[in-house]
This record gives structure tokens, C-alpha cells and sequence, in this order.
């Protein structure tokens, strides 16, 4: 059977009671809790690592740069085709 949420979710029918929802401050204490645990997973970059990621970060800033500047030249040349005048 189904049966429907008063906030519009349809959900399958149980016969065993709804669980009671912890109150404000024990949902902060779990998120925390949850947040360290999480974070015991994170792994740091050894020294090589962190210096080729920053390397293909900034490779790719420049290429970025590259493609930005020459659609600007190409806007500008675009514009002074069609108006006929000089871009500032």
C-alpha cells in the first residue's frame, strides 16, 4: 500500500511506528560528528603531487587566459569591420 506524506511524498505504508526526529542540537552534534569522520578520510598530496597539480592549474589559467584574449582581439576586429571605428 501506499499512502501519501502530508508535505505531497508518496511513500510505501508501514505498520511499525515513525522514528522520532532528534531535536536541533543533537542533529548539530551528529553533522559535526559526520564532518570529522569525513575528514579522517581525507588524504593530503605529498610535496610532488601538490607542486603537478599547481602546475596544471596554472597551465590551465593560461590557456584560459589565451582563448579569453584572442576572442577579445576578434570582438574588437569584428566590431571595427561592422561600425567602422577604432575600439578604446
Amino acid at each position: 500500500m501506499v499512502q501519501d506524506e502530508p508535505n505531497g511524498e508518496v511513500v510505501a505504508a508501514s505498520d511499525r511506528p515513525r522514528e522520532k526526529k532528534p531535536n536541533f542540537f543533537q542533529r548539530i552534534v551528529i553533522f559535526i560528528r559526520q564532518v570529522f569522520a569525513e575528514l579522517r578520510k581525507v588524504v593530503t598530496p605529498t610535496r610532488q603531487e601538490l607542486v603537478k597539480y599547481t602546475l596544471v592549474v596554472l597551465g590551465f589559467v593560461a590557456v584560459m587566459m589565451a582563448v579569453v584574449y584572442g576572442l577579445d582581439v576578434l570582438f574588437v576586429w569584428v566590431t571595427t569591420q561592422v561600425f567602422g571605428t577604432k575600439g578604446l
